[in-house]
């Protein structure tokens, strides 16, 4: 197929544009290089089924034109990373908003298939054991802009089911739940890469917060086996689904398995998250994925525990440094 990957150039699209070129498909991906960087592709150059185009998803033209001469696409693209967020909040509300709308809309005029990438920021607040897709959103008020991302990608979650609905147009939607491992950057915010580093240098590692707060971290490589099982299997259009491992840890906790598998003599500092983010920032205390759906659909199960993330992760800073 001819597909087209925006925001390829990130994190989980660089591993993804990797898997589908492996398994013959051409790929063409437009990232501005906001968050993403042409070296996390760097092993596809001169590979005659890839093509690398530096434009936005605001630039309707290009993305018109790119759309066209596609059959698939993957719509990666984002505004991310919490101190992204808060710190450009407009500019990341009009990529997150307008760039979906513009990738549906350029999508639906050619019946082109659009799998949309969300986030499990869209449940905000809610603290339940195991978070279903269909389960309730709860948010802090619209003028505290860390919740921005979330109205963000609920709002795009909106927008694409309503193509489906209305417009007919085949589309799929995931959730991810913290996806880590190779190629993340911790500069937006992204703790595991970031305690990481902080390990292998025995530099002290930072928490935000109280440490108790619990999340559920999943490996990158795991995710994009979800996205292309999601992805081409036809009990799939129209559907919701989460992608995430379900083992739960504190972030303190996490420091200290970090600290422990790189054999790190760093301490542990924990700092307000008014120091790090500013007046009347909110946290979630938890956030676990409720992952039936998808293994009911596609037969999907994480496959990669907590060490091997870390020690992934470790292995390329390692090799960088």
């Amino acid at each position: 197929m001819r597909i087209f990957v925006t925001g390829g150039a990130g994190f989980i699209g660089s591993h993804l544009c990797e898997r589908l070129i492996s398994e013959g498909h051409t790929v063409t991906v437009m990232d501005d290089f906001s968050t993403g960087r042409a070296q996390n592709l760097a092993q596809l150059e001169g590979n005659e089924g890839f093509t690398l185009i530096e434009g936005s998803i605001l630039d309707t033209q290009l993305l018109n034109t790119l759309v066209s001469d596609s059959d698939y696409i993957f719509h990666l693209a984002a505004a991310v990373g919490v101190f992204n967020i808060v710190n450009n909040p407009l500019a990341s509300l009009l990529t997150n908003i307008r760039g979906t709308e513009n990738v549906l809309e350029a999508a639906v005029q050619r019946n082109i298939p659009v799998f949309v990438t969300s986030s499990s920021e869209v449940y905000g607040k809610n603290i339940s054991d195991s978070l279903s897709e269909s389960d309730d959103r709860i948010l802090g008020s619209p003028v505290t802009l860390r919740w921005s991302y979330s109205e963000a990608k609920a709002i795009d979650e909106s927008l694409a089911y309503a193509y489906f609905v209305e417009k007919k147009l085949e589309t799929r939607i995931v959730r991810f739940f913290n996806t880590v491992g190779p190629r993340q950057l911790g500069a937006y915010g992204m703790v595991v890469p970031r305690f990481v580093r902080a390990a292998l240098n025995n530099e002290p590692i930072t928490i935000y917060g109280t440490g108790e707060q619990t999340r559920c971290f999943g490996h990158v490589y795991d995710a994009v086996e979800a996205v292309i099982k999601i992805a081409f299997s036809p009990n799939t259009i129209g559907k919701v689904i989460n992608i995430g491992n379900d083992f739960e840890i504190s972030i303190n906790d996490l420091a200290k398995r970090v600290i422990a598998e790189t054999s790190s003599s760093s301490s542990v500092v924990h700092i307000p998250y008014e120091e790090a983010y500013g007046d009347g920032f909110e946290d979630m205390e938890r956030r676990v994925p409720n992952i039936e759906l998808i293994n009911q659909l596609v037969g999907w199960k994480p496959q990669r525990d907590l060490s091997t993330m870390i020690s992934d992760i470790a292995r390329e800073i390692n090799a960088q440094n």
